[in-house]
């Protein structure tokens, strides 16, 4: 497996080929089942992020050249609603202060099917995280996927459940310190 990190505005934008099919097959599953409109949400919304600065991507190739798992995230800004909509909690004003630098949100991760289990995933995640400065690392995830407990082992903590638009699934909000 070759594992590759882009940080390059330009270069993220060329990978976006290489990425959207491991979307679309990966959020396919159960218990995502996506389809068309969601594989277009995530373009039109990767399209704008991965000129954010600090946006990170991280790549993982099988040794024959094919893409099988991706991971990308930025760092969230002053201005981000990523706190908000919380279900069942409301975040202490200091927990919620972005500056920029403070958080650094895992966007997506995602490996296909027939390479999950071998590591993949914890290198691409490892590859993200690797040399940033923020004091923490967060994310969201399904309840009901596979991938929960796995974060947790990762050393993610629960903050609460979200809902981040209307009609969207539950999802929790994870956070794991990375600096003290």
């Amino acid at each position: 497996m070759d594992y590759t990190l882009i940080t390059d505005p330009a270069d993220a934008g060329r990978a976006l080929d290489g990425i959207a099919p491991v979307y679309e097959s990966v959020f396919a599953e159960p218990p995502y089942h996506e389809g068309p409109r969601d594989l277009a949400m995530f373009l039109e919304t990767y399209q704008r992020e991965h000129k954010s600065p600090g946006f990170r991507l991280a790549l993982a190739h099988a040794a024959g050249g094919e893409l099988v798992g991706f991971a990308y995230g930025l760092p969230l800004t002053s201005s981000t609603g990523w706190w908000d909509g919380f279900l069942d909690t409301t975040p202490a004003k200091d927990f919620t202060r972005e500056d920029g630098q403070r958080t650094f949100v895992v966007k997506e991760l995602a490996v296909l099917a027939d390479q999950r289990g071998q590591g993949v995933g914890r290198r691409l995640h490892a590859e993200l995280l690797d040399g940033i400065t923020a004091q923490r690392a967060t994310l969201t995830v399904r309840p009901e996927a596979p991938a929960a407990g796995w974060y947790e082992r990762l050393g993610y903590e629960l903050v609460g459940h979200t809902q981040p638009w209307d009609g969207a699934p539950v999802y929790r909000s994870l956070v794991k310190p990375l600096r003290t």
